[in-house]
């Protein structure tokens, strides 16, 4: 018997070493770093550009993945694109147009200390490689605004076992303000205030406001909205907050871009008025104002219900008075 118990303990302590070497092997699985993830610093460069002139600036991309990566930079236009099937105006990286000129101007330093459209880089893991770019302006450039990304693109050279490439593209975007004059102008469009807000696919009693804003000058500026609902009595129950950055959008120039904002904890019941006011351009605004009634349904069921219990009482209390005054009059 006590060989049994000690053979029997030594299996147990056996499985219990396994288990637990299995349990901290997941956990160190678990928490192993990403086999590749890439990030770029800064995201955003705002530059006043003049005629021939040579800019040069430094972007760092970090390697925070667990093996070696192999990436290449190079320059894209920052446009939007209308899309017929939304609507709207989409984000875009091939439209070239008079504000994308300066992706021409942008080179990049490569390994060899040569300015090339294209440079192709590698970086080990948890380290941080610095890239140099280089803006050169032509002796003529059109006034207004330049935009640009300078993109990251890691290059995937095996697909690796499950047969799907990774790849990732973290930019820089480059606000780029070129000499001449200025033209800070936009209009607004289809400004609306709703209680209805599609959430998840499903229609939600929100109380909303959205609005489309367009820029029409030549450089980019910050259109903003500004949602307001007050009770009867004046109390304001949700004001946009001026540090908000959801109901705020940069619209390039010849772009069209819809903001709006929402009060997400609307009330179940109450009577508001509500305002909505979008700012553009160079101090251009719009607003528009609504009451609206939030009002759950059963409510306004029982209160239909009411209603014409009521109107059915006057009217037979009409009747029979009058059916009593001619009976007077006979």
């Amino acid at each position: 018997m006590k060989r049994i118990s000690i053979k029997l303990m030594a299996v147990l302590a056996v499985l219990m070493f396994g288990a637990f070497f299995s349990v901290n092997e997941v956990a160190a699985e678990e928490n192993k770093a990403p086999a590749m993830s890439i990030s770029i610093s800064p995201v955003s460069k705002v530059l006043q550009l003049s005629e021939n002139t040579t800019y040069e600036d430094k972007f760092k991309i970090s390697n925070n993945g667990a093996s070696a990566m192999k990436f290449e930079v190079y320059a894209a236009p920052y446009s939007y694109s209308y899309s017929e099937t939304t609507d709207s105006y989409q984000l875009g990286f091939n439209n070239q147009n008079t504000y994308t000129q300066i992706t021409r101007w942008i080179t990049f330093k490569d390994t060899s200390g040569n300015w090339v459209e294209k440079a192709t880089f590698t970086a080990e893991p948890g380290t941080q490689v610095e890239v140099s770019y280089k803006i050169s302006t032509p002796a003529s450039i059109p006034a207004g605004g330049q935009y640009a990304v300078l993109f990251a693109h890691t290059i995937s050279d095996n697909a690796g076992g499950s047969g799907i490439k990774t790849e990732a593209s973290p930019g820089l975007v480059v606000f780029g303000r070129a000499d001449g004059e200025t033209i800070l102008s936009g209009e607004s469009s289809d400004l609306k205030i709703s209680d209805l807000l599609k959430v998840d696919n499903e229609e939600k009693r929100i109380i909303n406001g959205s609005a489309k804003v367009k820029n029409t000058g030549n450089v980019d500026f910050i259109a903003a909205g500004t949602l307001k609902v007050t009770g009867i009595f004046g109390n304001v129950y949700y004001e946009t907050p001026a540090n908000s950055t959801r109901s705020k959008a940069s619209v390039i120039p010849e772009a069209e871009l819809e903001i709006s904002d929402s009060w997400d904890n609307t009330s179940y019941f109450g009577l508001f008025n509500v305002s909505w006011t979008v700012t553009y351009g160079n101090g251009q605004s719009e607003t528009i104002s609504q009451i609206i009634l939030i009002m759950p349904l059963p409510i306004i069921i029982l209160m239909i219900s009411l209603l014409t219990i009521i109107t059915i009482w006057i009217i037979i209390s009409i009747r029979k008075r009058k059916e009593r005054r001619s009976r007077f009059m006979m």
